[in-house]
């Protein structure tokens, strides 16, 4: 029976050494991810401002788009 015991402590302290590795792991993604949501974020924002100001300059683009050049 003191084998059983001695058996099952080791079992149990080689769970909890590897539930606390894994929690770290845990902590480590989920800060990874949250400073990616970030940039995600802020690129989106940053794109959504890029093509506002594309369709300005488009809007404000002396001539048609398609027109074709004077020489044609």
């Amino acid at each position: 029976m003191t084998n059983e015991i001695k058996t099952l402590g080791e079992r149990i302290d080689k769970m909890e050494t590897r539930l606390s590795y894994q929690d770290d792991t845990i902590e480590t993604l989920n800060q990874t991810i949250t400073a990616q949501w970030r940039q995600i974020d802020a690129l989106t924002r940053k794109i959504a401002e890029l093509g506002e100001r594309l369709q300005e300059a488009e809007a404000n683009a002396p001539g048609a788009a398609n027109e074709p050049p004077p020489h044609y």
